[in-house]
């Protein structure tokens, strides 16, 4: 008989490629690892730069700041705007600057849109269903789930390029082109992003986790949300339009 049992080592903390490959590959064992050691700078550095830099490119060359222009063109049109001639010269005016300001925009935008959903979760969880989670540990989790945003624009990007095109590429509606774009259901589908299913599923997961709860009814109940604002966006475009 041996003298002493042999001690239980602690699995080894995952660097930060580990656990963005891992979100990818294997999300319930890397979202135990970030519950555990919940850290999310260096995540957020690598996703923004991710989704900022790509498109930033693509703005300054010729193809994309075309495609900018018709995408904006398209949008107002969506609306039921019509554009004047000299709308369309500040268009053309602006162009050059326009991956500055997507990228400014990103900068402010991406931390706020985490900080929320961390907010949201952390309050529903820890408020209303008297779950116990640190903050921070819903914030990485959060932070971390954003690695399938980043990769959407890595995806898209390229394809837009050679598309000359602005439109996203991963929708429901460029995937199913079964309607127009100028009708309710286009629109319905052109609302629903099939990477933003794969973040609601990531995201469920490690909120699952955190708090050992089951995936599915988090993730069904976070689809649910997506559905009703991909209704209300289509809605209120096809009012618009109407109008």
């Amino acid at each position: 008989m041996p003298d002493s049992l042999p001690l239980r080592v602690a699995p080894q903390a995952r660097g930060l490629a580990a656990r963005v490959v891992g979100v990818l590959t294997s999300p319930r064992a890397t979202y135990a690892d970030i519950a555990a050691r919940p850290h999310w700078l260096g995540v957020t550095i690598v996703v923004m730069a991710a989704t900022i830099l790509p498109v930033m490119w693509l703005l300054q060359t010729d193809v994309g700041r075309r495609a900018g222009i018709d995408m904006q063109l398209q949008t107002l049109e969506s609306f039921g705007r019509t554009v004047t001639d000299e709308e369309y010269r500040q268009m053309e005016r602006m162009a050059p600057y326009a991956g500055y300001f997507s990228a400014a925009a990103q900068l402010f935008a991406f931390p706020l849109f985490t900080l929320a959903i961390a907010a949201i979760a952390y309050a529903i969880f820890n408020g209303a269903l008297g779950a116990d989670a640190a903050f921070r540990q819903v914030f990485a989790v959060v932070a971390h789930s954003n690695v399938v945003t980043g990769l959407r624009t890595l995806f898209s990007t390229p394809l837009n390029y050679a598309r000359e095109s602005m439109s996203n590429p991963t929708s429901l509606a460029a995937t199913l082109p079964f309607f127009e774009e100028n009708t309710f259901a286009g629109r319905l589908l052109g609302s629903i992003d099939l990477f933003f299913i794969w973040w609601i599923v990531s995201l469920a997961i490690g909120l699952g986790v955190l708090y050992k709860r089951r995936t599915t009814p988090i993730a069904t109940s976070m689809f649910v949300v997506y559905g009703a604002i991909a209704l209300t966006i289509a809605a209120v475009r096809s009012m618009l339009a109407g109008a």
